[in-house]
């Protein structure tokens, strides 16, 4: 039976005392790998599938807009029964013929009825709108491609996030078995101090500084199991199910450049925050067209059929009347209160803020460029300098327990030399977290952290293909491109319709498991 997602988050805390011992045990056949986890993701994340949904939504206003250029047909119907009646106040007279006469003020006369139906079928083509229809579709073709950039984002946000969470998690890991191995490596320490206070070799102060030591091992032991549910936690809620053994990351050279200058022209020709701030302002200057175009006349033709007659299906007789009538109708605008006016300055405007705000956004995307590629320099810079940290600090570990023995160190030396060893690993697997991360990032900002860039293999969505279908779909007349075309044509507020943003091909060959490491030995 499977579980639900709480059940699995719930898991993911409640299973991470058995995972500190498995992290130590050996491993299974098959390790998880980050293509894994970003190929669930993929599929199942409900922020990228929600906003899948949103760009199919979005796709339906090129539809509803191209609507201005094709043909209504209407079907309108009534029916009315109406009574009239004609009063006369009598005054005393014997009006009908009773004998009696009748009462002042009462009502006679005669009454009239009527029984009308009729029904008209109503065929209505625009020919002309004077541009209007032109600059909505334009707009909404800009909105639609706008969206696409949004959803490029949000995948590779998603991806980050997912890039993040397995990085955090190994780093946890792999900290949390430091914190064990200096758990045990400490509780020898006070074994082996209480075995010489005993035979009177240290003094208890000896005792006290490794029990001291040891106690704070522990506390710290046990936050790393706390930080390490708590990013199981923050994966699951991103893959779909908790992390298992994750192999080592892959290599990300195979989409990093070599220089800083790749990066700022990679960003900002395909970072999709910028593009999708350009369709924005392509949009908006397509409705400044459509404002202007609203002082521009309008043609339409209209063709009716019409029946009319006594509602009375008893009645054999052809009683209904037949009429048919064509109209052109033409409507210009004259005057209306400044309100064209008004609504022209306002979309000027607010396509002057789009315009600028692409400014903003470019230097924003070349300061989070400069930022990225600063720290993966640093990173990689701070990973050699953190190995040899390691590799310093082991020698001077061994060597001082070794001088321990003979006398020349003392206990509190051991520990401190413990000590910096443990923080010297700790120091190097955080490195290694910053550097990937760091390069994952910068990747995004030069917009190629991509699904089919990272996992080629799997199947991929392609936001265009319901555009595509909803291209010519119900409602679609064939008369419907010559009408737009002269829409387009014949106005002094033309809209210049978006093209398609250039796309990069998928670069190969994918994320790649990481060579496998031989483990050290211990020591």
């Amino acid at each position: 039976m499977s579980m639900t997602f709480r059940g699995r988050l719930l898991a993911a805390t409640v299973c991470v005392g058995a995972l500190s011992a498995a992290t130590l045990a050996a491993a299974p056949a098959q390790a998880e790998t980050l293509a894994d986890a970003i190929a669930l993701a993929y599929q199942n994340n409900p922020t990228l599938q929600a906003q899948r949904a949103t760009q199919r939504a979005l796709d339906e206003s090129y539809v509803q807009a191209r609507s201005g250029w094709r043909p209504t047909l209407g079907l309108a119907g009534s029916a009315r029964w109406s009574e009239n009646q004609t009063p006369l106040r009598g005054r005393g007279q014997d009006f009908d013929g009773d004998g009696i006469p009748d009462t002042p003020g009462a009502l006679v006369g005669g009454a009239s009825r009527s029984n009308v139906g009729q029904a008209a079928l109503t065929f209505s083509q625009p020919l002309w709108t004077g541009g209007r229809v032109a600059a909505a579709v334009n707009a909404a073709n800009a909105d639609v491609l706008a969206g696409r950039e949004t959803l490029r984002r949000v995948e590779a946000q998603v991806i980050v996030s997912v890039i993040q969470a397995y990085s955090d998690t190994r780093r946890d890991q792999e900290t949390l078995r430091i914190r064990q191995e200096n758990v045990s490596v400490l509780t020898r320490q006070l074994e082996e101090s209480q075995a010489r206070f005993d035979v009177g070799e240290v003094t208890r102060t000896d005792v006290a500084q490794s029990q001291a030591r040891l106690s704070q091992a522990q506390a710290l032991y046990q936050q790393a199991v706390a930080q390490l549910a708590i990013t199981r936690a923050s994966y699951a809620a991103l893959v779909g199910q908790n992390p298992g053994d994750l192999a080592p990351e892959p290599s990300l050279a195979f989409l990093l450049p070599g220089d800083p200058d790749e990066v700022f022209q990679a960003a900002e020709e395909f970072n999709p925050q910028l593009r999708a701030q350009q369709y924005t302002e392509m949009a908006s200057r397509a409705r400044l067209a459509g404002a202007r175009a609203e002082r521009m006349p309008q043609v339409s033709a209209q063709l009716q059929v019409g029946h009319q007659g006594v509602v009375d299906p008893w009645d054999p007789r052809e009683t209904w009347g037949r009429g048919y009538s064509a109209t052109v109708n033409a409507s210009v605008p004259l005057f209306n209160g400044g309100l064209t006016t008004s609504r022209v300055r306002a979309a000027a405007e607010r396509n002057n803020a789009d315009r600028i705000t692409i400014e903003g956004v470019r230097r924003n995307v070349l300061q989070a460029a400069t930022q990225w590629w600063s720290q993966l320099i640093a990173a990689r810079a701070n990973i050699a300098s953190s190995e040899e940290q390691v590799r310093a600090a082991r020698i001077a570990a061994e060597g001082t327990r070794q001088e321990q023995q003979v006398g020349l160190r003392t206990t509190i030396d051991v520990l401190n030399a413990e000590q910096e060893l443990r923080q010297a690993e700790l120091n190097q697997v955080s490195s290694r977290r910053d550097e990937y991360v760091a390069a994952a990032n910068v990747v995004a900002t030069m917009g190629r952290l991509e699904a089919k860039h990272l996992i080629p293999s799997e199947p991929q969505y392609d936001a265009a293909k319901n555009f595509r279908k909803l291209r010519i779909t119900w409602g679609w007349v064939p008369w419907e491109e010559p009408i737009g075309v002269i829409d387009r044509l014949l106005t002094p507020f033309p809209s210049s319709a978006p093209s398609e943003p250039k796309d990069q091909a998928p670069v190969a060959p994918g994320l790649q498991p990481a060579p496998a490491v031989a483990p050290s030995a211990p020591r």
